[in-house]
Formats: structure tokens, sequence, C-alpha cells
């Protein structure tokens, strides 16, 4: 007989992968750490009385300023880890739910200590990168990588389906 499988649930956060496109270029907004001394995407707790996405978009208003258009459905999931294995906290780790948010405007932070920060994609990934262990800078990678895919899947002009009725008129006309 098999080893008994241990099943850990981790807490849940949510982050807004907050965007905005400069021509054909896409830019992301970061903002520091806690501790000041890393990047990530605003990101925290859920709501009971909010849906994940809101309270996405609650996060990215509260420490980014940033206001704009989110998807109310998650594109990716990561894993995240806060603390430091020298301290009596050790380190936790989370699952975060991360939701594009397109940001048409920004404000002043509620949390000015965050600096929310542009930075294109290949900035971004280096940003999120340094100070981190390597499998967790390698998760936010992927969250830059799969943001740029869905922007790009939804910047694409729609093709008219050969099949539909309308294209064949438009073709034999």
């Amino acid at each position: 007989m098999g080893s008994p499988r241990v099943s850990k649930s981790l807490p849940l956060q949510v982050a807004a992968v907050c965007y905005r496109k400069r021509g054909t270029t896409v830019e992301f907004l970061l903002v520091n750490t806690n501790g000041g001394n890393k990047w990530t995407f605003p990101k925290g707790c859920t709501e009971g009385r909010m849906s994940h996405s809101q309270a996405a978009q609650r996060e990215a208003a509260e420490e980014a300023g940033a206001l704009g258009t989110i998807d109310p459905r998650h594109f990716h999931l990561y894993i995240h880890s806060k603390g430091v294995f020298w301290q009596p906290t050790g380190v936790q780790e989370f699952v975060v739910k991360a939701f594009l948010m397109e940001v048409r405007e920004l404000r002043r932070a509620d949390e000015p200590q965050r600096k929310p920060t542009w930075f294109s994609p290949e900035e971004a990934r280096q940003r999120l990168a340094k100070g981190r262990e390597v499998k967790y800078a390698r998760e936010l990678e992927a969250v830059i990588d799969r943001a740029l895919e869905s922007i790009t899947i939804r910047s694409m002009p729609l093709k008219p389906d050969p099949e539909s009725r309308n294209a064949r008129a438009a073709a034999h006309s």
C-alpha cells in the first residue's frame, strides 16, 4: 500500500495585473512590496462580500492608484511566497489568482510607499525576479508571459467565419 497523500491547501490571494497599451507595445504597472526591496503586482486577500476580480481591482486602486477595466475571470494562477526561512514566521506560500486590468487612469495611491511604476514586459520580468528564489521568479515571469498572450489574443481582429451565411453571401456577390 502506498503512502497516504497529504493535502495541504494554500491560502488564496488575488492580483491585478495592470497594463496599458502604448501603440503596439504593452507596459505593466508594478508596485514595491511592503518591505520596499522587491517589485510585485498589486495583490491582497479576498473578501466575502466581493468577487475575486473586485477584490483585485480594489488592490490596484489602493496600492497603485490604478483605475480601469478588470476582467471578471482570472487568466492565470501562480504560487507566491512571503517571508524568509530564517525568521520565526518562516516562508508562507499563497495561491494567487491573477486578473488582467487595463488601466485607464492613475490617481494618488492610498499606499504611496508602493511607488507604482510602468515597465516594459522584459523589464517587468527582470524586476519581478530580482531578489526572489528561482522557483518564485519563474512563477512571476510566467504571469507576464500569459498576460501578453491574453492581451495579444484580445487585440487580434476577428476574421469572418468562412462557414457563416454572411461570409458566403459576401463571397458570391
